[in-house]
């Protein structure tokens, strides 16, 4: 499985989903924070004494969801990566509108695999500036 050292942020209201990535990616090597929602995600953010690379996160969330949570991490934090995931088809989240075509989407459940796979590919993107969160 593809493995690296940059560091990711998880941002998923379900604390088993969200430990279990944070697990996954850890074992690979990635530096990992973790928050339950998209205001924790901002405060951990900036709280980080690291860069953030990347930020996995639920499309949806109580409190602030993943789309609002990236824009503000965006603005935050030029050039930082965004992963979107969901147990809702990538399909059926941009026909509903709650994500445009075209953004970096991981559909749950997902294999720590896949995760790895993805998380890598995007990251990969990044350096070589082609990253996509939201415009």
């Amino acid at each position: 499985s593809p493995a690296g050292r940059e560091t990711v942020l998880v941002v998923e209201d379900e604390e088993v989903v969200r430990e279990l990535v944070r697990q996954v990616l850890k074992e690979s090597g990635y530096t990992v924070l973790a928050a339950s929602d998209g205001e924790e995600a901002i405060e951990v953010a900036t709280a980080s004494k690291v860069p953030v690379h990347l930020v996995v996160m639920d499309v949806i969330m109580p409190k602030m969801g993943g789309r609002e949570a990236a824009r503000s991490l965006e603005r935050l934090f030029p050039g930082v990566s965004i992963l979107y995931m969901s147990g809702y088809t990538d399909e059926a989240i941009v026909h509903h509108g709650v994500l445009e075509s075209g953004i970096s989407f991981l559909e749950k459940p997902f294999t720590p695999d896949a995760l790895l796979r993805k998380v890598r590919e995007v990251l990969n993107l990044r350096t070589k500036g082609q990253s996509r969160g939201l415009p």
